[in-house]
């Protein structure tokens, strides 16, 4: 089980920066002041990014800390919990 979650968070590494290139590399290809469609405005490509953004990064940080294998052991309860 500890290598499904090391070889998952290679892939979540991975994904983090590719989600957000991709969401740039489509704001860039459909941003169009004279469209008059929704998706050519560039106030919703912005806000778009500005929404998933930190979940790419979060979800990289969850990859990386599932590469070092910080989550090996998790607590069953509260009283395995070591706040040291």
């Amino acid at each position: 089980m500890n290598f499904v979650k090391r070889l998952l968070g290679l892939i979540w590494l991975l994904l983090g920066p590719a989600v957000i290139c991709f969401l740039i590399a489509g704001a860039v290809k459909n941003i169009d002041p004279s469209g008059t469609r929704d998706i050519n405005n560039p106030v919703i490509w912005v806000i778009i990014i500005a929404i998933f953004v930190p979940i790419a990064i979060g979800l990289m940080i969850f990859g990386w800390y599932a590469m070092k294998n910080e989550y090996k052991h998790l607590p069953e309860d509260s009283d395995h919990l070591n706040f040291e």
